[in-house]
């Protein structure tokens, strides 16, 4: 337990010999142990991690130590300053104190050069967050030296306050708890540390509280901490790391990890990622991934329940908390980022099995995900401030609510129109005032047929959004926000690495490979009614699954799980047709390697991954009405596919295999976990589209700044939705 005399929180309880089953609150799906491949495939692993510099140096480590032993100093002055002030007595002003705890990836043992540490200050009950710790405190650190980029954000769901200490990233937290004296040696697992405190603090309480259960919970320490290093390091590279944005944070891929190592308690690391993805493709959202059984308590604070809390009915892709009040930490995630994370996990899942059929390296599965060729539309986020301390408060309440943006165009679309916010922040540092960008990518939903000239007018939905932006109790003159809608050969040159766009291949070379067959599976398509005539007309498109040697690299590093396509609308399909219908094929939603016919364009498709989209939501198995318990998380939460589940007597394949994991999960599962009464999605009639007629664009503050591209009315092309072409 990280307490005020050891400030780091890094160390961890000594490792006991125990049984797996100890561990999980369900049966483990394979008690197999690694063969001499999985050491050869772990130790080249270690290496790549080695390489990537995802471990700090000692040098590093000892300045990370002084800085939290610093501010545990800080924060005991500051109580003992407050306790003074207000009156208590001289041995209460000795006695008073607070004390420093980290969680998150420091605690867990799984952080890296440069990141942020996680801390959570625990004071008495005499000491408040709204004024002591957010007006004092922060003055108090303000006029330090050593403090820079001071940050409050106390309307967060879990408020914070941010800074630098010596140049280190610090989120710091304050919990006040029921006592008036907080003891040095603090047991912050006990139950009793949630008397009489608020929601708020609960949260602030909780992230300490779930780092030391998942530490318990997972049979293999050590090896838990390199897979879990290893998935985080490819969710940053395939962007989909970034809970503020609607994707999954820190604790989040955590849980995930140590559910994968309590299902498999003697992988090593490298079989634990392959397991990972092999388990998640499979995973039927939104039956939730717990650690273990929910707990209830007669303090009475909410817990995820979705059979009381009509709210928690609708959380796409719960991700339950081990430590009381058990929260769903990925409430963030919307249907949209859920279909880009699919996506990803198909990626990794095809990326490992070509590893361990030794056609990959690891290397492979960290290439990074070349977001500005996977859309032909984007939406342009631009926040600019008077100066860069100003942009700094102003760029963190926009990107908190950037999702929100997400959720009103799923709301106002119907899901019609899909969004891929993208985490990663751009600059644009021509411009005089200070700048910060973010992108949304933008499609048609897949699967899904578009009427001839349809229009996706959000604009009304942008305006709500930028009115909630300006709500902002800090704002200052020059704080500004713009939404612009540019396609993929408008994009701001700030955006690519080094401020130059990478060569594109000649259209007419494009179609000469295409007709030698060297590219049969892409075509180029233009703005407007004439991008459909552009496409190569087919009979069949056998070459859709693999991709050949010879092929021209068009727009290479994009995710497989488009058919092999580099863009949205750049797929061709055996009707032959307009580009929207080459698209409207890839709704045929199916398993590795198989071959579906659409109905409605007699197209054959076959398809490298099975595509997230609209088949996922009628994926979703429904759950059963049971007393007394939660959800029923039986074998339904893994789509039916033939895997490969080892045991201790070697490795099942096909049919047997497959029931065997899943029996075993469905008898695991069902000991702890019962079904959800009426458990069934919102109905999306209840949300109505608007149509608002109303600018993107507002008055800049800033007379340097001009957004990158007009505001336009979004209409449907092809398989997307793009501005006007007239108004170009």
């Amino acid at each position: 337990m990280a307490v005020s005399d050891s400030p780091s929180g890094g160390s961890t309880p000594p490792q006991q010999e125990q049984q797996p089953n100890k561990y999980a609150f369900t049966k483990p799906l394979s008690l197999a142990g690694p063969t001499h491949a999985d050491l050869q495939r772990n130790n080249e692993l270690d290496k790549f991690l080695l390489d990537s510099g995802l471990y700090e140096s000692n040098e590093e480590s000892a300045a990370r130590k002084e800085v939290l032993h610093r501010l545990d100093q800080i924060v005991k002055n500051w109580v003992k300053q407050l306790t003074r002030q207000r009156g208590y007595t001289d041995q209460m002003v000795e006695d008073a104190n607070a004390v420093i705890f980290t969680f998150g990836s420091y605690r867990l043992g799984v952080h890296g050069p440069g990141v942020d540490i996680d801390t959570l200050c625990i004071g008495p009950s005499y000491v408040n967050r709204e004024e002591d710790f957010f007006v004092i405190l922060h003055n108090i650190l303000a006029e330090m030296e050593e403090v820079s980029e001071l940050q409050p954000v106390p309307d967060a769901h879990v408020p914070v306050m941010k800074f630098k200490f010596q140049g280190i990233s610090i989120d710091l937290l304050y919990a006040s708890i029921s006592l008036l004296v907080v003891p040095e040696d603090l047991d912050i697992s006990h139950g009793s540390v949630l008397y009489d405190v608020d929601e708020p603090t609960v949260r602030s309480l909780n992230g300490c509280r779930v780092a030391d259960q998942i530490l318990k919970l997972v049979p293999n320490v050590e090896h838990f901490r390199t897979a879990l290093r290893c998935l985080k390091f490819w969710a940053k590279r395939r962007g989909v790391y970034s809970n503020v944005t609607g994707f999954l944070g820190g604790v989040n891929w955590a849980i995930l990890v140590a559910r994968i190592c309590q299902l498999y308690p003697n992988a090593i690391p490298s079989m634990l990622v392959s397991r990972f993805f092999r388990v998640y493709t499979q995973w039927r959202w939104p039956n939730p991934v717990m650690l273990c059984s929910i707990e209830e308590n007669e303090l009475g604070f909410p817990i995820w329940d979705p059979r009381r809390n009509p709210r928690d009915r609708f959380h796409t892709m719960p991700i339950i908390t081990p430590a009381y009040p058990c929260m769903n930490s990925s409430y963030n995630v919307s249907a949209s980022t859920l279909r880009v994370m699919m996506e990803q996990f198909r990626y990794g899942n095809k990326i490992c099995d070509e590893i361990e059929l030794n056609k990959a390296q690891w290397s492979a599965l960290f290439q990074p995900y070349i977001f500005f060729e996977a859309y032909k539309n984007y939406l342009q986020v631009d926040i600019i401030a008077s100066d860069a301390d100003d942009l700094l408060a102003w760029r963190g309440w926009v990107e908190s609510r950037l999702r929100l943006l997400t959720l009103k165009i799923e709301r106002d679309t119907n899901g019609m129109l899909q969004c891929h916010p993208y985490p990663n922040e751009y600059v644009d540092t021509s411009k005089l005032c200070a700048h910060s960008a973010f992108f949304m990518g933008l499609q048609r939903k897949e699967g899904v047929r578009g009427q001839e000239g349809q229009q996706f007018d959000i604009r009304g939905t942008v305006d709500e959004f930028r009115q909630e932006i300006n709500m902002y109790m800090y704002w200052k003159p020059g704080m500004d926000i713009f939404v612009s809608h540019v396609r993929r050969k408008q994009l701001p040159a700030f955006v690519f690495p080094g401020g130059y766009k990478r060569t594109r291949m000649p259209r007419h070379i494009s179609h000469q490979a295409e007709k030698t067959g060297d590219d049969a599976t892409k075509c180029y398509s233009g703005s407007g009614s004439g991008s459909s005539e552009r496409c190569i007309k087919r009979k069949s498109c056998p070459e859709m699954v693999d991709k050949k040697p010879g092929k021209p690299d068009k727009r290479a590093s994009i995710s497989p799980q488009r058919l092999e396509c580099v863009s949205p609308e750049s797929c061709t399909s055996k009707s032959g047709g307009t580009t929207q219908m080459s698209i409207e094929c890839i709704e045929v939603v199916r398993l590795a390697g198989s071959t579906t016919k659409d109905a409605n364009d007699n197209c054959e498709v076959k398809s490298s991954d099975a595509l997230p989209g609209s088949g996922l939501s009628t994926e979703v198995a429904d759950m059963q009405i049971s007393e007394p318990g939660f959800v029923d998380t039986t074998h339904d939460m893994l789509k039916s596919r033939s895997v490969e589940i080892p045991n201790e007597n070697g490795v099942l394949n096909g049919d047997k295999a497959q029931d065997l994991a899943l029996d075993c999960l469905e008898s695991a599962e069902t000991e702890s976990t019962n079904s959800l009464s009426n458990y069934k999605e919102g109905d999306n009639d209840t949300d109505q589209r608007l149509d608002k007629e109303c600018n993107f664009i507002p008055r800049a503050e800033c007379s340097d700044y001009v957004p990158n591209a007009s505001s336009q009315n979004l209409n449907c092309e092809g398989d997307v939705c793009v501005a006007d072409p007239d108004q170009f």
